[in-house]
């Protein structure tokens, strides 16, 4: 009983000090991923915790399931929409993207290495695709928000591309130890079967998992842990037929968080609360499983190959993967420097230590020096890379509380506070509703206000409202102070996109612009410039002159920002 007292302080102390840190860490810019590791190594054998764990086969059962929570999480928090206009470049990303990144590292370490071809292929397999978890965690502890053709297509992507360099990394180690495999038909109906069978169930699953907690109607605590428990459930079961199961829970997530009012804020704190709990777990045991004397010889090799993979590997995938699409070249530029390693290449990294591979110690240490130097390198500089590439987004108004109506379907009840200098102060509560937008409740000082006087909003004041989640943002806008860099980003002036370029060259005095450009509205311009799919934030520069979306209904344009030169 002693021993398993002792375990369970040990275990209880690490998980606590790595989450006080973690939350502390985020304040300097240092991902919390990174802390989780270094407490796990500081924790092991080498460090000052002397524990002696080199259970493989532990790390990666848990390693399995808290990925597994964590793609689910990250399902949850992504809306239809948002997924939609994501989707192609994000599968292109996850499949060719990870098949080049893959190649030419393997050619790479091959080289400096001195290695069989095939190890060096395993390697660049095992290190090939971007990870959930550290995508997920750092752009939330930046405080990122990133326009929305940029955001979903990494969330996405980390999302989708694990089939493909777990299809890579078992069929190079079929390679290595099956001396008379051969690459043929069966290895592609391997691929495809990771990916349909992944497909297909997460969504036949998830949309029943779905519909049954939507009538069990659980409180918000236990309809995390039915989600939680269900994912996990759906997850194994896709394993174990030979479907991707990571790709079918992050779908599970997708349809349980857009099925009929969609998942309500409490639950989300619940799920991160849980997704907290396995993404530390999970670092603090996989830094318990590494030696960091052993990594002494892997350190210059594994730093030179992270090197290679940052700066060239990755971004020459990510602009040959996005070719076909309407990314500017800062958006390329942001996504190929957002390319993460996490959990997922160390976890990995097992698959040859459990199979038996030659130099499969030597494998393992060289991906967890590329993790660390990724989350050291490019965890801790994702903001500044957002800000100098333009990608990210002034933070919008969230409101106090948000409520999903039952029976209703994407309606819900949000609370915001006017701040002082907002758009909303000094207008009335007619002015600021919308056909769409419904006024519930007007508090002022503690006491409630009658709505059928159509009150002047004054700042402090509380506002409930009835909305769908599409339209929350746009409603919030109206409650954030104007600040200077609101009007740095979207500009001095803000106008309907339906009004025509004719009108704005009238007012602001631009010349030499085609016939065909004045007779169009701006949001046909913008629609035409962006090859369909324009999202809050893109621009266009128009006789000097410039136009910035600055809220999207229903997919569309709706208001756009114009910011005159500077004299």
């Amino acid at each position: 009983m002693q021993s398993l007292h002792l375990a369970l302080f040990v275990g209880a102390a690490l998980l606590f000090i790595g989450l006080l840190l973690g939350t502390l860490s985020t304040r300097v810019g240092v991902p919390s991923l990174l802390v989780f590791l270094v407490v796990g190594m500081l924790a092991g054998e080498d460090g000052i915790g002397g524990i002696q764990f080199q259970d493989f086969e532990l790390g990666f059962l848990v390693s399995n399931l808290a990925l597994a929570i964590i793609l689910l999480d990250g399902g949850l928090r992504t809306r239809l929409s948002t997924f939609r206009a994501g989707l192609k470049p994000a599968l292109t990303l996850a499949t060719l993207g990870v098949l080049l990144t893959a190649m030419s590292v393997g050619a790479f370490a091959t080289w400096l290495l001195g290695i069989d071809w095939r190890l060096g292929l395993l390697l660049g397999g095992i290190i090939g695709s971007t990870d959930a978890a550290a995508v997920f965690n750092v752009i939330k502890g930046a405080g990122l928000r990133l326009n929305e053709r940029v955001e979903s297509t990494l969330e996405i992507e980390s999302g989708l591309n694990d089939p493909m360099a777990i299809f890579i990394t078992v069929l190079l180690i079929d390679l290595l130890t099956l001396p008379d495999a051969k690459w043929g038909l069966e290895t592609l109906v391997v691929l495809v079967q990771q990916f349909g069978l992944g497909a297909l169930l997460g969504v036949a699953l998830g949309a029943g998992l779905a519909e049954l907690l939507l009538r069990v109607r659980s409180n918000e605590g236990l309809h995390a842990l039915l989600l939680c428990t269900g994912g996990a459930a759906i997850f194994s079961l896709t394993n174990m037929v030979g479907g991707s199961g990571f790709l079918a829970v992050y779908l599970v997530g997708l349809i349980a968080g857009n099925r009929r009012a969609g998942t309500s804020d409490n639950v989300l704190r619940s799920m991160d609360s849980m997704a907290w709990l396995a993404q530390s777990g999970m670092f603090l045991l996989l830094g318990l499983l590494v030696t960091p004397t052993g990594l002494i010889t892997s350190l210059v090799p594994g730093l030179l190959i992270a090197l290679f993979l940052t700066f060239i590997a990755r971004p020459v995938a990510v602009w040959m993967s996005l070719l076909p699409f309407a990314f500017s070249n800062r958006e390329k530029t942001f996504i190929a420097w957002t390319g993460l390693r996490g959990a997922v290449p160390i976890v990995l990294a097992v698959f040859p230590l459990l199979a038996g591979v030659p130099e499969n110690r030597l494998l393992f240490d060289i991906t967890f020096v590329v993790v660390l130097t990724s989350l050291l390198l490019q965890g801790t500089s994702i903001g500044l890379m957002a800000r100098r590439m333009r990608v990210a987004l002034p933070p919008a108004a969230s409101p106090l509380a948000a409520v999903a109506l039952e029976g209703a379907e994407d309606q819900f009840l949000v609370q915001f506070r006017i701040q002082g200098g907002s758009r909303a102060e000094g207008k009335t509560m007619d002015q600021v509703a919308s056909p769409g937008v419904q006024p519930v409740a007007l508090v002022r000082g503690g006491v409630a206000l009658n709505l059928a006087d159509n009150p002047v909003l004054e700042a402090n004041d509380l506002l409930t409202w009835l909305t769908s989640h599409a339209e929350q943002e746009q409603l919030g806008e109206w409650f954030l102070a104007t600040t200077a860099t609101l009007r740095r980003f979207y500009g001095d002036f803000t106008v309907r996109a339906s009004a025509r370029v004719s009108d704005v060259a009238m007012s602001y005095g631009l010349t030499d612009l085609s016939p065909a450009l004045m007779g169009m509205t701006l949001e046909e311009l913008f629609h035409q410039r962006h090859k369909g799919t324009p999202v809050v934030g893109d621009t266009i520069e128009l006789g000097g002159i410039r136009l910035r979306v600055r809220s999207l209904e229903r997919g569309q344009v709706h208001q756009v920002g114009i910011r005159l030169p500077k004299i």
